[in-house]
């Protein structure tokens, strides 16, 4: 026995590349026969992903997986699984402890279709970016045929999708409020956040015998009480805030307004207090979010033996680990509190940093690659100019609730010293069998305005070309509802970073600017404004950013409300299609392709005198060749019910009518592709009286 299992793992030793062997262990097993080679019998958790599996710190099932084979518990992954049987759920045998069930990466409805609903050409997250390889919702089904394969195993879900959907939310893809994703899923548990401490909380306690029921009370859950005990918790809900019903919050728009503000008050996990929001007879708790990694805890999951490389199963690149394969993670958080963005609802806002000691080992471990060009594409994290940056005053971060700590102003307990980051850069880009290290993640343009130094090293050091920033608008007002600087800002950082580029003697390095269209509060009016700037100082877009209202944002609930939950202010949205279009179209006024749909525009808003060959004129008096043979194609293709470019999407198929995961055809069995969710055919609803 002894003899056999030396040869399993010599046999996992040479799975691995050679320059591995001192860094990595095999990559967690995605197949019975996988299991087989490692001598177990049995797992303890199946972790169901809808993701490939990438064996990368950047992917969720990576870091979640390796914390618990640390922890000395066995994990079989199930990546992006034929969800119209539960025999996949089955391959592994029963586990132990329990299935850990997540979407992936990304919300599979963010994944899937774009801020028009139709669906997207690609996914980032699956092999040769293949759509189709998983379902709509999918942590819904995802837990059902774990529970229809094994019944009474426990189903932890967690990730994005189940994070943010933990209470009740507004769904953009069916413009309708949905209950807790707890009713629908039939999970016992929702892990939500970054998870770490809590899967090893809960595999440490079943494994020691625990029921579910005693792992309610643990930080970053949410659970579904019966209607016993949600009757009882009525009665008496102790410190727990009662948020309105999920009934309140579907009839009545101020009543989802509330909820959202108090739920946003209490994300800080140093003050905030467990949530109930009941459903009908049953109540949803959450307790509060899960105490942030201190610095050595950082450094344990980032050192774990990651082999940083797909699963070798798959024959395709998988395009969401060619952008990132050569990146290093330096930091979790953000405290910037963009009205708009998830992260700051999924990670937290308070910064939590790896050690200099431990980013220093994984930049020697890619050196050591025979396959590593060099170059370091990025050392960040959500934003790359905040490694280290904490509340200076502890006692207060303790009990503040302030949603930014960089809006309306940077809060002077705020620590914002570049130092820890400089030096970390200096020591990364001397390392040995390092040529470049860039900075690719976006900066955070008025923290680094407080550090002439890091402007200049970052323009001489740690650009390759272009930097990525995010002023997101220009007018005043949508800027305050997303929390972001005045656009003066961004003028002033371009002119110090561009004068730093110079005296670097890099002259042609440039800025890249991003910017939303359609987002609570912008109008035709500001977007307008927004493509006179951009032609004022010579930017073109070669992509545009469209709002999509992602569930738990306070942008989403200004977007359903048209209310501003802290300050209970109206605000003008773009909801019709045809709006949202017309402001995507104004943010590349240049294209020939949407000349007809930016007169429109400017029409519908009284600036005829844009229309022209003036200087500050966004298009001609007459169209151009390029746009009337744009338009000309475009109708004949509609007419034939073909494919428009840049229009109409593939359409995944569906296994659970028997289809091949994977993409459907244009045409098949007769009938033409829908292009919105649940849609068979390309004709519109009747529109509501």
């Amino acid at each position: 026995m002894g003899k056999l299992l030396a040869m399993t793992r010599e046999s996992a030793r040479l799975a691995l590349p050679l320059w591995n062997e001192r860094y990595a262990s095999p990559p967690l097993p995605m197949s019975r026969a996988e299991m087989a080679e490692r001598g177990w019998d049995e797992v303890d958790v199946v972790f169901v992903t809808g993701d490939a599996y990438v064996d990368h710190p950047s992917f969720a099932m990576a870091i979640l997986g390796r914390t618990l084979e640390a922890a000395g518990f066995r994990v079989a992954i199930l990546s992006q699984p034929d969800w119209h049987s539960c025999e996949p759920w089955r391959q592994f045998g029963r586990p132990r402890l329990f299935f850990a069930i997540s979407a992936g990466n990304m919300d599979s409805m963010i994944n899937h279709y774009t801020a028009s609903r139709k669906v997207r050409n690609d996914d980032a997250y699956s092999p040769g970016g293949r759509i189709g390889l998983r379902p709509d919702r999918a942590t819904l089904p995802y837990c059902h045929r774990a529970r229809e394969a094994f019944s009474g195993v426990p189903i932890i879900a967690g990730g994005v999708e189940a994070s943010l959907r933990r209470l009740a939310h507004y769904d953009y893809w069916s413009d309708t409020v949905r209950r807790s994703i707890l009713l629908d899923c039939k999970a016992d548990l929702v892990v939500y956040g970054m998870g770490e401490h809590a899967i090893v909380a809960v595999a440490r306690a079943l494994a020691a015998g625990k029921s579910v029921r005693e792992l309610r009370s643990m930080r970053g859950m949410a659970c579904l009480l019966g209607a016993k005990e949600s009757e009882q918790l009525r009665g008496n809900p102790g410190e727990a805030v009662v948020l309105p019903s999920y009934e309140a919050v579907r009839s009545d728009r101020m009543a989802f307004v509330e909820a959202t503000r108090l739920i946003h008050l209490n994300t800080n996990p140093f003050n905030a207090r467990t949530l109930v929001q009941f459903h009908e007879r049953q109540a949803v708790v959450v307790t509060p979010p899960s105490l942030p990694l201190s610095e050595p805890e950082m450094d344990t999951v980032y050192d774990l033996p990651y082999t940083r490389r797909p699963h070798p199963r798959y024959q395709e690149p998988i395009p969401a680990y060619e952008m990132i394969k050569d990146s290093i993670t330096i930091m979790r958080g953000c405290f910037g509190g963009c009205t708009f963005c998830s992260i700051t609802a999924h990670q937290g806002r308070i910064i939590q940093s790896r050690s200099q000691g431990s980013i220093l080992r994984e930049v020697q471990k890619m050196a050591a690659d025979p396959a590593f060009a060099g170059v370091i594409s990025d050392i960040g994290g959500p934003t790359a100019n905040m490694y280290q940056m904490r509340c200076t005053r502890p006692e207060v971060e303790a009990i503040c609730k302030r949603q930014s700590c960089v809006h309306p102003s940077i809060c002077k307990l705020l620590g914002t010293d570049h130092g820890p980051l400089l030096e970390l850069m200096r020591r990364a880009r001397t390392e040995p069998g390092i040529r470049k290290v860039l900075v690719a993640s976006g900066i955070r343009m008025d923290l680094a305005q407080l550090s002439p130094e890091y402007v200049r090293e970052l323009a001489e050091h740690h650009v390759g070309g272009h930097l990525k920033v995010a002023p997101e608008h220009t007018d005043p007002h949508v800027l305050e509802l997303m929390k972001k600087p005045a656009i003066d800002n961004f003028g002033t950082f371009a002119k110090d970073f561009q004068k730093a580029s110079r005296q670097a003697g890099k002259p042609r390095q440039y800025l890249v600017p991003y910017f939303i269209a359609s987002h609570p509060g912008s109008d035709l009016h500001a977007m307008i404004d927004l493509a006179l700037f951009l032609k004022r100082n010579g930017y073109r877009p070669d992509q545009v950013q469209d709002f999509i209202p992602a569930p738990f944002d306070i942008a989403t609930c200004v977007y359903y409300t048209g209310i501003d939950p802290f300050t209970k202010e109206q605000v003008y949205v773009a909801k019709g299609l045809r709006d949202r279009k017309m402001q995507r179209a104004l943010m590349q006024f240049f294209k020939p392709e949407n000349y007809f749909t930016v007169r429109e525009a400017l029409v519908q808003a009284g600036r005829q005198d844009l229309i022209g060959n003036g200087c500050d004129c966004l298009i001609p008096a007459n169209p151009p060749k390029e746009a009337i043979e744009a338009r000309r194609k475009r109708a004949n293709h509609q007419a034939r019910g073909e494919e428009v470019e840049g229009d109409h999407y593939h359409t995944p198929s569906n296994p659970s009518r028997g289809e091949k995961p994977g993409e459907r055809g244009l045409q098949q069995h007769g009938q033409k592709k829908g292009y919105r969710p649940g849609r068979k055919s390309q004709q519109r609803r009747p529109g509501k009286k």
